[in-house]
Formats: C-alpha cells, structure tokens, sequence
C-alpha cells in the first residue's frame, strides 16, 4: 500500500508540479519498445498557482522535516507552500534535482509514503524554462529555491482512492546532465568491430568494417566516463543511434535534437544486460543479436530477426 501509493504521489509530483516531458515523465524516442513508450502530456498551458496557508515545518535543513497543520485540511491542486529556505547551492537553469519526498495525510496528517527511510531520492526533476517541458511557474518555484529547502506541492487525487495529501520535497542535491559523451578513448577497442567516426557535436557515424554480426550482446565502451556506475535498476538519460548490418539507420535521438530517457526495466534486453555496469560519460557500442531485441518480431523500419547496432552516450543516470 505505502510502496503504491508513493508512486502514485511521485507520479502526480511529476506530472502536475514538473511535467518534464523527456527529461522526467516519460520517452521521445520513435523507436518503439526499445525504450518506454510512456509519453508526457504538454506543459505549455497557462496555469495559476495557489499559496497554501498554515503549514509548517521544523527540522534541520536537508534532513526530513516535520510537518504540521491543523487537521482536516483542504488542498487544491496547482497549490504550493515553502516551507524550508534552503542554505545550499542555487538552482539553476538545466540543474537535475534530486529531492526527498513525504506524502502527509490532510484528512489526519499521517505519514502515507516516504522516501527518507531507505534513502532513495527521487532525481527525475530537470529545471527548465522550456514551456513545453515545464510549466512556466513551477520553473519560476524551484529557480527561486536553493539545495536543502523543502517545499510542499497539494494533490487532490480524485482516483478510486479518493486520497489528498501534501507531496513535501526537499532538495538536496543536484548536478546537470552531459550534452555527449565526455572521458578517455578506450584504445583496445577490437579490430573486427564496426568502426564509429564523431562529428563535432558529438553525433556518430558508423562504418560496419564488414562485420556480420555476433549471437552474443556486445558492450564495449568506445570512450571511457567518470561519472558513476550505472545499475540494471535505474533510469537512463542518452543520446543514441541505431543501425542495421547493412548501415541502414533506424532511428537517432541526435537527429531528433533531443537526448532520450528510459528505464532499464521497459527496454530491450540487449539495451539493459548491455548498459547496466558501465559509467555516466561513457560512449557504448551495443551489437544486439535477435534473441535480446525483437527476435522474430517486425519493428517499424526494423526487419524480424534483425540484429541491432547501436551507439549510445550515457549523459545521466537516475
């Protein structure tokens, strides 16, 4: 129950509060299920903002706080209080934020959900003045915050459950994505494989070096991050392209003008087992065979049995 319901909390965070498109709520990528095929609503609408008043917190800044509020409470949504000045950095534009959350009961105040306990933060948050990414005044919100304040959002959930709560997070981190790949060359990179050129920006090129394929996932970094290790667990920010044997390109987040997110856990087996264990920065060739892609399935522009050759730069992990 509490698990569901935090992630109905964290959802409705995100698409009411921050409604981040690509960066947060779901995928852009036209290459259907190699990533998730969720996709954001638009965020361009005007919306108003309403203060909510007699909420408090008390708390060291950056830890979790405690809320309190005379009970029963009524919340609407596009409501929003600061509760906590932060002492940290300040937000800026393009700042992923990685922000603690509590989901606070307004019928009777108790606690329905909580990141804080096992230390697992919520970092899907892109601050963006790009309106069609953001909402033009929760942008005007968290560009005014710094790291360790904790603001709280109202949710008027008019689902089955009929629950409304306060969504109180605080920021206590943050960092901004990588525009393409950033590290060391790898040099041992084998011969036999196809051999990737870059464009200035960033966009690969690929010349398969007459390479007919493998039955077995490859992984090999072509360029070599420092960020940190990724897990077969996390949500992954990238740019990517992907041809067939034949050079034929399929799709390409670089041509979209864009980079792609995805979970790990909604996309081909090749792109999980294949990313999972190397760094933010990194730049991978991916050769996945049939059997971790689509197998005998057509794919758009991909044929059935087709094995896949991607290119792809780990900007963010999440």
């Amino acid at each position: 129950m509490r698990k569901s319901l935090l992630s109905k909390a964290v959802t409705a965070a995100c698409a009411m509060v921050l409604c981040l498109g690509v960066s947060a709520c779901g995928g852009n990528s036209d290459a259907k299920n190699t990533k998730s095929d969720s996709k954001s609503s638009s965020s361009s609408e005007k919306i108003e903002m309403h203060q909510i008043a007699g909420v408090t917190a008390k708390g060291e800044l950056g830890k979790k706080p405690t809320i309190s509020f005379k009970t029963p409470m009524t919340v609407e949504d596009n409501s929003y209080v600061v509760l906590q000045k932060g002492d940290g950095a300040q937000i800026e534009d393009g700042d992923r934020v990685c922000s603690q959350g509590i989901a606070v009961s307004v019928k009777d105040g108790s606690q329905l959900a909580s990141t804080w306990e096992k230390n697992t933060p919520d970092c899907s948050t892109v601050v963006t003045s790009d309106t069609s990414q953001m909402k033009e005044d929760y942008y005007k919100i968290f560009k005014s915050l710094k790291i360790n304040s904790t603001v709280a959002f109202g949710v008027n959930d008019s689902s089955s459950t009929g629950s409304s709560y306060l969504m109180v997070l605080t920021l206590v981190s943050k960092s901004k994505d990588l525009k393409k790949a950033t590290g060391d060359k790898v040099a041992n990179v084998p011969a036999d494989l196809p051999k990737v050129t870059l464009a200035k920006d960033g966009k690969p090129s690929i010349d398969m070096n007459g390479y007919k394929g493998s039955d077995s996932l490859v992984s090999q970094d072509l360029i070599k991050g420092k960020g940190a290790v990724v897990k077969d667990t996390q949500t992954v920010v990238a740019n990517y392209t992907g041809w067939l044997l034949d050079g034929t390109q399929f799709d390409s987040s670089w041509d979209r003008g864009s980079s792609s997110t995805f979970s790990l856990d909604g996309v081909i087996a090749g792109w999980k087992q294949g990313l999972a264990g190397h760094t933010v920065g990194s730049q991978v060739l991916l050769v996945v065979p049939p059997s971790l892609g689509y197998k005998d399935q057509k794919q758009d522009k991909i044929p059935a049995n087709s094995t896949l050759v991607f290119v792809v730069d780990i900007l963010a992990a999440y």
